[in-house]
């Protein structure tokens, strides 16, 4: 990594292709690839130095909030989707959404809006959807898509 200005610009396809070529790490590794975690865990403002290639409770706790940022399971662990998510900044694998829909990432969705989180997307998700992505420049369809996690993303949750 030669500056951050490479982070920005990564597709998610291209974030996919570099996620697989990447080691799981975990608390207690070292390598190359843990500094190149702690640069990117820094990129999106979850860890300050050092970049010493040792994965430590400090480097496992900042995985753990950006995991929880992008609505990974936060286990601490880097594998292919905690990859992906770092190198794009956004959440990965997401089902969309829309009125209808049941489930956890319902749940998950209405916690974030502050709804009450009973796991039914009915109409009252469905309008809070629609003022969410109005309020961000969305196109207001109600349908929860990738561009609609990506914002979701970045509320405080």
């Amino acid at each position: 990594m030669q500056s951050t200005n490479q982070f920005e610009a990564i597709t998610p396809q291209a974030a996919a292709t570099n996620a697989i070529k990447k080691p799981v790490l975990r608390r207690g590794s070292r390598d190359r690839a843990v500094a190149e975690l702690q640069q990117l865990l820094a990129y999106w403002g979850y860890y300050a130095t050092p970049f010493d290639e040792l994965f430590d409770l400090p480097v496992e706790n900042a995985v753990k909030a950006f995991q929880h940022r992008v609505f990974l399971v936060e286990d601490g662990i880097v594998g292919a989707k905690t990859w992906q998510a770092l190198y794009s900044g956004a959440p990965v694998n997401m089902p969309e959404l829309k009125l209808g829909s049941r489930g956890e990432a319902v749940k998950t969705l209405q916690k974030v809006l502050q709804l009450i989180p009973d796991g039914i997307f009915g109409p009252i998700t469905q309008n809070t959807v629609k003022s969410f992505q109005s309020s961000r420049g969305l196109v207001a369809d109600g349908i929860v898509a990738s561009r609609t996690w990506f914002e979701l993303s970045k509320l405080p949750h």
